[in-house]
């Protein structure tokens, strides 16, 4: 089972949003099996919260079924359990490299990176208000990502 472990700042808006747009995709692909997806926040600010309403009303206008979502940090366990971590901006993968202890195996990575945008960040909605822009942006990444999971990537070519 691959795992993949999206990353922000609160883990109410960018990666849960990429958390739920990639399993729908795995779903649609007959992929469930094979691929588990989850997202967790690089801090403890949000903890507990569900999805931010404006962020799950663009899920819901995108057809994008949102399931039951409780917040939750990130722990240094993640890091083995997990295949990709797939921070939102540079911060995030700062603070993913702090909890972990750094990054020996590579794991840690951009979700634009994987669209081929390396370095690029996915802005965050609750700053921009642009929620509908940034799932777009979201949506996108994570076709191509799963595109380079089905060829059995796990790092994204540079």
């Amino acid at each position: 089972m691959l795992r993949i472990l999206f990353v922000c700042h609160g883990n109410i808006c960018r990666s849960v949003a990429a958390e739920m747009v990639l399993r729908q995709m795995v779903e649609e692909a007959g992929l469930a099996g094979r691929i588990a997806v989850d997202s967790a926040a690089a801090t403890d600010e949000e903890i507990g919260h569900g999805i931010y309403p404006p962020m799950r009303r663009a899920l819901e206008a995108a057809g994008v079924p949102c399931r039951p979502h409780e917040a939750r940090r990130i722990t240094r366990g993640d890091y083995s359990r997990c295949d990709c971590l797939i921070g939102m901006d540079r911060e995030n993968l700062s603070d993913m490299r702090f909890a972990f202890g750094g990054d020996p195996a590579g794991k840690i990575t951009l979700l634009m990176d994987w669209a081929g945008q390396a370095g690029r960040e996915i802005d965050d909605p609750w700053y921009t208000r642009d929620f509908s822009g940034c799932l777009s942006e979201i949506q996108s990444c994570c076709g191509a990502l799963l595109e380079h999971l089905c060829r059995g990537e796990t790092t994204p070519r540079a």
